[in-house]
């Protein structure tokens, strides 16, 4: 029992570590992991090197295949890109396996004080992330020192060694590696547990193939559970990971196992650790040489077990999916995109609504009423997603941007509440048959103008987070109060001299003030995006 719990906790302070390396390296790149991402073209090779980088960053191959199958659903990524970026995320993860065959857990508790003591001694952002990657780093070797010493005794148990020797068996193997894979939901950890095996003698580079190969399909499940409640085709990017690793794993076990266990013999005879870190490396790099040409094959097949057309959904979330938030950086883009896109559909819904009252349409108005559903459900999504967003291990810059989206998605559906009350106003005077002079209409018309510029602005400079175009929409709100009180004062001396109904003075007067609100919500935004950028 003693031996459980020891190899249990060393196997949970491996994870920690790799996590929490993972994360340092992930703030470490910030932007840079975001661009990375989308330098991607229908180029395959570009997109197993992006998989083999951010892999190597995230520190989880499962991680990356499920952020994959995130940008997939959110219709960001086509099946064909997905193919080369899953690819590379099968090399990416070797990177953890050779780390671990150097043995550093002797200055592992080295690295963990330095890290801890710049935590502790430094405030600078960039100094943090450093500690942090050193914190992990650390950490992941202690996590083995503790597997290797709890395992230690069982070298000496000839029951253990027959347990061992029984997975000769190569299909008993892939099992035990799937399954084990299954459970700790990483195949760097598992590797790692072989390894700690390894280095007390029980398990020679014979047993430790094919384990290795079922460790590589049990990193499929995650994604293969992540893709669940998924579109057709993110389930296709899911089961490509899957396939690509039982071919894999089909081709190994014919053809290229001995090859490969010959040649990591013949590389370090007398370092079983190394040879099973070289195998993994091995069989990964050859895996994507000799499938990469029949991708296309592979990207057909899914489609065929999963048939059937992708149904597309304009009525929801386009640019987010939860999968994503593993990823930060990422995630923060991409909420980003959702608020312009709300933005823009707001603007719509704004224009839609100066129509219906200038051009008396029923139609229009109801248009606009069912778009201010969509922006009071798109508002909810959005916030829910940026509060689970806030949740996630942000830097400083990223809590920033969350905070501005925050704000910025609670003015824009303000926005939407105004267009709809302008498409009501325009309703009541078309069910009241109310008319309007030459001058009043002029008068709308020019507002309308100023505002839909302001507001127009104000996205522009959420866009491009541009100070001096920012600056302008501040402008235009003071120019639009000035003009709401102008036309106000107007329109009372129309009313006082009779050129005007009284019904139809109600509505000017509120037409003009909700214009107004609109052009402080537009102020409002590019306030928010001042203080971002202080």
């Amino acid at each position: 029992m003693e031996i459980a719990f020891g190899v249990l906790g060393g196997l949970g302070l491996f994870l920690y570590g790799m996590n929490l390396m993972g994360t340092g390296l992930q703030k470490a790149a910030g932007e840079k992991l975001k661009k990375l991402i989308e330098i991607l073209t229908n180029n395959r090779f570009m997109g197993v090197i992006v998989g083999t980088v951010v892999t190597m960053i995230i520190q989880s191959s499962s991680a990356t295949t499920v952020m994959v199958v995130g940008f997939v659903n959110a219709g960001l990524m086509t099946l064909s890109q997905a193919i080369g970026v899953i690819m590379g995320a099968n090399i990416g993860t070797t990177v953890t396996a050779q780390l671990v065959a150097f043995k550093l857990t002797d200055i592992a508790p080295i690295v963990v004080a330095i890290g801890v003591a710049i935590w502790l001694f430094s405030s600078k952002k960039k100094h943090r992330e450093i500690a942090e990657i050193l914190i992990g780093f650390g950490i992941l070797f202690i996590g083995m020192d503790f597997m290797k010493h709890y395992l230690k005794p069982l070298s000496g148990s000839q029951a253990f060694k027959d347990l061992l020797a029984s997975l000769e068996n190569p299909f008993l193997g892939i099992l035990v590696g799937f399954g084990l894979t299954t459970i700790v939901q990483s195949s760097s950890a598992s590797i790692g547990l072989l390894i700690a095996l390894a280095s007390q003698g029980l398990v020679t580079i014979d047993i430790a193939l094919p384990i290795l190969f079922g460790d590589n399909i049990g990193t499929c499940v995650t994604a293969l559970l992540s893709s669940i409640g998924a579109n057709k085709t993110a389930k296709r990017a899911a089961l490509m990971h899957l396939l690509f690793n039982i071919i894999g794993t089909f081709i190994f076990m014919v053809v290229l196992r001995y090859p490969i266990q010959h040649l990591v013999t013949r590389l370090t005879p007398q370092d079983v650790e190394r040879q099973i870190a070289n195998a993994h490396t091995f069989f990964n790099i050859i895996n994507v040489i000799v499938q990469f040409p029949f991708a296309g094959f592979i990207v057909m097949a899914a489609k065929k077990l999963i048939p059937g057309d992708v149904e597309e959904d304009n009525t929801g979330l386009k640019y987010l999916d939860t999968r994503i938030i593993e990823t930060p950086s990422i995630a923060v883009g991409q909420a980003a995109k959702e608020v312009l896109r709300m933005g823009k559909i707001a603007q719509n819904s704004l224009k839609i609504a100066k129509e219906s009252f200038f051009s008396k349409s029923e139609k229009l108005t109801h248009k606009v009423f069912e778009q201010e559903k969509f922006i009071n459900q798109l508002e909810k999504d959005i916030t829910h997603y940026l509060v689970e967003l806030s949740n996630a291990d942000l830097t400083d810059d990223q809590q920033i941007r969350v905070t501005t989206l925050f704000n910025t998605v609670n003015d824009l559906e303000r926005v939407g509440d105004h267009a709809d009350n302008i498409a009501e106003l325009a309703q009541y005077a078309i069910d009241n048959k109310l008319n309007f002079s030459d001058e009043a209409l002029r008068e709308l018309e020019m507002m309308f103008e100023k505002v839909e510029n302001s507001y127009r602005t104000a996205l522009m400079a959420y866009k491009t987070a541009d100070p001096e175009i920012a600056r302008s929409v501040i402008a235009f709100e003071e120019d639009i109060d000035l003009m709401e009180k102008q036309l106000r004062a107007n329109h009372i001396e129309r009313l006082n001299k009779q050129l005007c109904h009284p019904s139809s003075g109600i509505v000017f007067l509120d037409m003009i003030s909700n214009l107004e609100r609109i052009a402080d919500h537009a102020s409002n935004i590019a306030l928010t995006i001042l203080d971002a950028l202080k």
